[in-house]
């Protein structure tokens, strides 16, 4: 598949994501991780090509798939690879093919990325559901102090940062409470001992609003490639 102004749409996000940077006064530097779910392995060689060298995935047998048709190793493709949705526990030894999970959204899959973590740290996102969804996973922030400790005994893994996702289609008041409670997840982290820098939040349709917040990484599929089939 060819897919057509993929540069020119890079260079538009880009500017948009310098813009709310701006405007939100957190001076920080923002990762644009294109997100190729549904596409074949050809939407990681046009991301590249356009500049983009961080992807995501959120389920792990399709990253593989697209991986080891474009050489099989964790840069496979020449970018960085974000597991970046729901993990079953039984696929955590596939963590090593990624540079960063974004999704440790349970005491249970923490223990389990230990022990696939122990020769080599995996690089974890703690996910907090600061909305209180129901279909959502993560952390509540009430709880995650107490898990922050414990995590800080696990040395199979390496906490360096916070993950949300704000409810579809909300309207700004929310999106920017969802967003500060992660930046508020992310401070207790730190304050825990973990070497929590990143703030992974924002998609297509509230990205900007998210760096605006702070956000240090954003998860971008849709306003890329275009609307899924």
């Amino acid at each position: 598949m060819h897919f057509s102004g993929l540069a020119e749409r890079v260079t538009a996000v880009r500017e948009r994501i310098a813009r709310a940077v701006e405007r939100g006064g957190h001076h920080q530097q923002v990762t644009l991780v294109a997100v190729t779910k549904t596409h074949g392995a050809d939407a990681v060689t046009a991301i590249r090509a356009a500049g983009v060298t961080d992807v995501g995935e959120n389920k792990v047998q399709e990253a593989l798939g697209k991986q080891d048709e474009l050489g099989g190793q964790e840069t496979a493709g020449g970018v960085r690879w974000h597991l970046i949705g729901h993990l079953q526990t039984n696929k955590v030894k596939a963590l090593p093919r990624f540079s960063l999970f974004h999704a440790l959204d349970r005491p249970r899959l923490a223990d389990a990325i230990d022990k696939v973590g122990a020769s080599a740290p995996v690089d974890v996102l703690v996910q907090v559901n600061v909305s209180g969804e129901g279909t959502k996973g993560g952390y509540a922030l009430g709880e995650l102090a107490a898990e922050a400790e414990r995590l800080r005994g696990l040395g199979g893994l390496r906490v360096v940062g916070a993950m949300t996702m704000a409810p579809f289609d909300a309207e700004e008041g929310v999106l920017r409470r969802v967003f500060a409670g992660a930046r508020e997840a992310r401070e207790v982290l730190c304050a825990a001992g973990h070497p929590a820098t990143e703030l992974s939040m924002g998609m297509s349709g509230d990205f900007e609003v998210a760096v605006e917040e702070g956000a240090t990484l954003v998860r971008l599929g849709t306003v890329l490639f275009g609307e899924r089939g």
